[in-house]
């Protein structure tokens, strides 16, 4: 067996390390609504996020990444949840029976694509050995995926099922790492080094306070945009080019995991609705949810007061009415696109499988293109 090198994202890392490496470190300030204490998804109370990171040799650039909605026994008392494919081209478990009964029971695994099957034994594992799960005969569990298959030996199979359970143990709250790290160790986007990203909103009081966060595992094509300008076509990476120029293409294919969480008391009819909007996010960073893409959404309310809990008898929870939903549309727009950005401005230059080279984001020069405009 070989000897991983596993760097666990817990406490040991610096946050000022990785608050330097973020859109808004560099004065770059998008959206209306202000961010929490963390711009994290871990600024919605309870959640908390680990991660895994592969990484050895010039083959292994992998990891997986966990988001715990809350402290208790997520399958005794389920969260609000829906799910909605932006495009299908994917292998995200347990989607069905979201669909039919609207919450999850398990945390939230990401990883790659040939590893969803080691994701689904260790949230398995972890569910039955929980205190109170000793009759839990049926564990829907919720994976996620991207393909890390160009920076990483993706056939070998390198994450495990005990990879999965130590980054549940090392979710924290509080801030998370971001960029080559967890499920996005290996990731590429809009031809740039991609990764793991997140951000939050917090709504006025006007409109109840709530908090919003995302996380995104960017492993997609397509033009890049940032704060409306065009910063793929000015630096001459983006998708279809050949087409256009005549020269060499970029791959518009591959995935964006979205993971978006609040604490505002909707279910999960309009937490679909909230999903949908993610994809706008998506949308405003260039991404075009290519054909061969596996662009997915999974939406969650940690809501105290409508956790399920179905050893009793009734379920009443309190609901937001729809007039409501619209700042939390526009909350979950913005935090998706910074989630997306910040996984670039966080990535670095990584060099993996058969000597391949990505290259990140010049963040310097998008920072002066975005000043100047």
């Amino acid at each position: 067996m070989r000897n991983f090198i596993i760097f666990i994202c817990i406490t040991a890392i610096s946050v000022n390390i990785y608050a330097q490496q973020r859109l808004r470190d560099y004065g770059i300030v998008t959206g209306i609504f202000k961010t929490g204490k963390n711009n994290a998804i871990t600024d919605v109370s309870g959640v908390k996020v680990g991660h895994v990171t592969l990484i050895e040799g010039n083959d292994i650039r992998t990891g997986v990444t966990a988001i715990v909605p809350h402290g208790e026994n997520i399958f005794q008392k389920k969260c609000p949840a829906a799910i909605y494919a932006g495009n299908g081209f994917g292998k995200l478990t347990g989607y069905t029976q979201v669909c039919e009964l609207g919450n999850i029971e398990t945390p939230i695994i990401l990883t790659n694509t040939l590893s969803v099957a080691q994701a689904i034994e260790g949230l398995v594992t972890y569910t039955l050995t929980q205190k109170g799960n000793e009759n839990v005969k049926s564990v829907n569990s919720i994976v996620g995926e991207t393909n890390d298959g160009g920076l990483n030996d993706i056939r070998k199979r390198y994450v495990t099922s005990q990879h999965v359970i130590d980054a549940i143990a090392a979710a924290k709250d509080g801030s998370v790492a971001e960029g080559n790290v967890g499920a996005g160790t290996g990731t590429q986007c809009f031809g740039y080094k991609g990764g793991t990203g997140t951000s939050s909103r917090i709504l006025p009081s006007a409109y109840g306070n709530y908090t919003v966060g995302v996380l995104v595992q960017s492993n997609f094509g397509g033009i890049l945009e940032i704060d409306g300008i065009q910063a793929g076509r000015k630096f001459g990476q983006y998708s279809f080019k050949d087409a256009v120029e005549k020269d060499n293409s970029l791959n518009p294919d591959g995935s964006c995991m979205i993971v978006v969480i609040t604490d505002a008391p909707v279910d999960a009819r309009n937490l679909e609705r909230m999903a949908k909007r993610a994809m706008f996010g998506l949308a405003k960073t260039g991404g075009i949810a290519s054909n061969g893409s596996g662009d997915y959404v999974i939406a969650l309310s940690v809501c105290k007061e409508n956790l399920i809990d179905e050893r009793t008898k009734y379920y009443t929870p309190v609901l937001l009415h729809n007039d409501a939903m619209s700042a939390l549309f526009e909350a979950t727009i913005e935090a998706t696109a910074e989630a997306i950005w910040n996984s670039l401005f966080a990535a670095k230059t990584m060099t993996g499988f058969n000597g391949k080279e990505v290259k990140a984001l010049p963040v310097e020069d998008v920072v002066k293109m975005l000043k100047r405009e």
